[in-house]
């Protein structure tokens, strides 16, 4: 083109290209020319990173704190690896809860991964849960859930379920739940279900919506959670495997992460539930406790938790062979007992009792005697 009556010279005008963009959520970048970015995955984020041709990537979002399942990958498991269940609802993995359903019973066991084999790429967890269902419930389904404190939580809101999982043979449909309990005096539990899954025998990531009820109208009572609970139904003799179990805000399953994004916050996270107290060592005292007998058959003991608990403790549990030492010889304890009164969520005030050989006022330490499997636990379980 000429611009003005006058030129003589021709001019070239430099006209923009065809957008690159060809998918809704495409973005607009530039490396070297104009350049499209190609819209992320489900619940991703997009980052700055200068090593990437437009200087920007998308990732997954492994933020802590979104995810309210604690243990999700299950590596936390301090009353042991291995159960045989025959009851409705027991803990087994940290904070996981596995029922057999009226009448069935099943063996959980915590299953390693074979190195490279985890079921998400780049996320080498060491172990998974593994349910064997011997012999099916009947008139109550098989279940997996974890119980998340406070019914307030996620109430009225749109959550995603998510976990890896497969069965052993066949397919096998499981239904996700949140059911809200109102605790101890509160409200009747309101349970809401997802789209039930198809497991394979192929580890698989299933995920799936709830829209949480509104606590609007209820009562709250003492102890209430929200409970997230996988049924299974009846499942005859399969075997379940579970990975990755995850609940967050919102509609989409983002990149798992643990609860608190560390194994120190995860444990210190399990243990404001449940504590558990193991030397490995025979001879060998419980942590942070000292005592004194009362009579030449029973001691006060005072053992201070690692982390505050959610409540006072609840019960207590042990084995192997426990002693008193009282700095002259090792006593074999014959009981142990919460306190009735002079609790906290600090620490447990234990009544011990000896059949005899105590000495009144003499100082002791609680210890496991000439066994290296003994050891002593605290609930403040939901």
């Amino acid at each position: 083109f000429k611009i003005g009556t006058g030129s003589t010279a021709w001019n070239s005008l430099a006209y923009a290209t065809a957008s690159p963009l060809t998918t809704k959520g495409d973005l607009y970048t530039y490396g070297t020319a104009d350049t499209r970015l190609a819209v992320g995955s489900n619940g991703e984020t997009l980052v700055a990173d200068s090593s990437a041709t437009t200087g920007l990537r998308w990732q997954g979002n492994f933020a802590a704190g979104k995810n309210k399942i604690i243990n999700g990958d299950y590596a936390i498991w301090q009353r042991g690896t291995s159960f045989s269940l025959s009851v409705a609802d027991e803990y087994t993995a940290d904070r996981m809860k596995v029922g057999t359903g009226t009448g069935g019973a099943a063996t959980v066991t915590r299953e390693s991964f074979t190195p490279g084999t985890a079921p998400v790429a780049g996320y080498e967890s060491a172990f998974f849960l593994n349910i064997n269902q011997t012999t099916s419930g009947t008139s109550a389904a098989d279940h997996h859930s974890q119980y998340i404190e406070d019914v307030r939580t996620f109430a009225g809101q749109t959550i995603t379920v998510s976990i890896w999982a497969k069965v052993s043979t066949g397919t096998h449909s499981i239904t996700p739940q949140a059911v809200q309990r109102f605790g101890s005096g509160g409200s009747s539990p309101v349970s809401t279900s997802g789209t039930a899954w198809t497991l394979t025998t192929t580890w698989t990531r299933f995920s799936s919506t709830i829209n949480v009820p509104s606590v609007s109208g209820k009562t709250i009572g003492t102890g209430s959670s929200l409970q997230i609970r996988l049924d299974a139904g009846t499942t005859g003799t399969k075997q379940f495997s579970y990975w990755g179990f995850q609940v967050e805000a919102g509609s989409v399953a983002t990149a798992f992460q643990t609860a608190t994004g560390t194994l120190a916050g995860e444990l210190a996270a399990c243990q404001r539930y449940y504590w558990r107290s193991v030397t490995g060592q025979s001879a060998s005292r419980f942590s942070c406790n000292n005592g004194s007998f009362t009579t030449t058959t029973n001691a006060f003991v005072v053992i201070q938790f690692p982390t505050q608990m959610r409540t006072t403790a609840s019960s207590v549990d042990y084995g192997g062979t426990l002693g008193l030492w009282d700095f002259n010889s090792d006593i074999t304890v014959t009981a142990v007992a919460l306190t009735a009164t002079a609790q906290s969520p600090l620490c447990a005030l234990l009544t011990v009792t000896v059949a005899s050989g105590g000495t009144q006022y003499r100082p002791v330490q609680l210890e496991a005697k000439a066994d290296s499997n003994a050891y002593i636990g605290f609930s403040a379980e939901l």
